[in-house]
């Protein structure tokens, strides 16, 4: 049996990825998906290439106010001073105006939140104490990296250590990553859905903070990499600690922040926020001998 070659007079048979019916259904959803997957791509970069700009402009600015600045031969001006400090303090001021009794990073942090590269606070302040005794008469972060400290290597921080060690701050953007919410008791991702669940990987610590805007924010403590000042780059919080869970239900908290140094009314106040959004306190042990909030086990 001959096969009749398709000739100039003969139809050829239809595509099996163009033209009506299923195939041509099957051809539009993979243009639509290849669409989607393009724009997708494009957003994802549009945010990295956005939180890599907060990163850089934050670093330039603090670089500024703490260290470039005392390299130009002009002398201060009260007004150059004046921005030079409130750049400063807007760094842990941040989140202040939404309430006044929130918490503000401790001093020893405080030098981390200005510090154009963030090195862990507990390690600077070995080398903020010899700032202190010098006596040297030029601005601590010019003395450390530039002048006449730039040479000090301490045994109980190494130079090594001090620039190992820095601590990572989110972006905006970043930041939605860490974010959770409270729904029907339980804590949940907001992004993904998911409960929150401590007990993987086996010995890893999870931290929490609550911003004055009252958005909850957690992830794994690395300690002298990400710790409770990099939720919200340094600023003031509602409270903060350290917290378990199990399939979204808390099971305990630590009301203990070396960066915040969180009060009783703190705890209290953040043991009223979850109440007041379904969790329930009986069975959750709270790890602190400070409060007297009716429906919390102090342990």
């Amino acid at each position: 049996m001959e096969v009749e070659a398709a000739g100039p007079d003969k139809l050829a048979p239809p595509s099996p990825v163009e033209g009506p019916g299923e195939n041509g259904a099957a051809t539009k959803v993979q243009k639509v998906y290849r669409s989607y997957r393009t724009r997708r791509k494009l957003a994802d970069s549009a945010v990295v290439v956005e939180e890599l700009w907060w990163q850089a402009l934050d670093y330039a600015r603090l670089e500024h106010s703490t260290v470039s600045f005392f390299d130009e031969p002009k002398p201060e001006t009260a007004a150059s001073r004046w921005n030079r400090v409130s750049l400063n303090a807007s760094k842990v001021g941040q989140g202040l105006s939404r309430d006044g009794k929130a918490l503000k990073l401790a001093f020893q942090h405080w030098i981390e939140a200005i510090d154009p590269r963030h090195r862990y606070g507990h390690n600077l302040h070995f080398y903020y104490d010899e700032w202190c005794k010098s006596q040297a008469g030029q601005p601590f972060f010019y003395w450390l990296d530039i002048g006449e400290g730039k040479d000090l290597d301490l045994p109980e921080c190494p130079r090594a250590l001090l620039k190992q060690q820095c601590i990572r701050y989110l972006g905006p953007q970043e930041r939605e990553h860490y974010e959770y919410i409270i729904s029907e008791g339980k804590v949940i991702h907001k992004q993904s859905g998911e409960p929150l669940d401590t007990r993987r990987p086996k010995g890893t610590k999870w931290i929490f903070v609550m911003s004055t805007a009252k958005k909850l924010y957690a992830g794994k403590k690395q300690r002298g990499v990400f710790q409770h000042s990099s939720f919200l780059a340094g600023g003031a919080t509602i409270a903060a600690g350290r917290f378990t869970a199990e399939s979204g239900v808390i099971k305990s908290i630590w009301a203990y922040s070396g960066h915040y140094k969180p009060s009783a009314e703190n705890l209290h106040n953040f043991m009223n926020f979850l109440e007041e959004n379904g969790v329930d306190l009986k069975e959750v042990e709270v790890h602190t001998v400070l409060t007297n909030h009716p429906k919390i086990r102090s342990c």
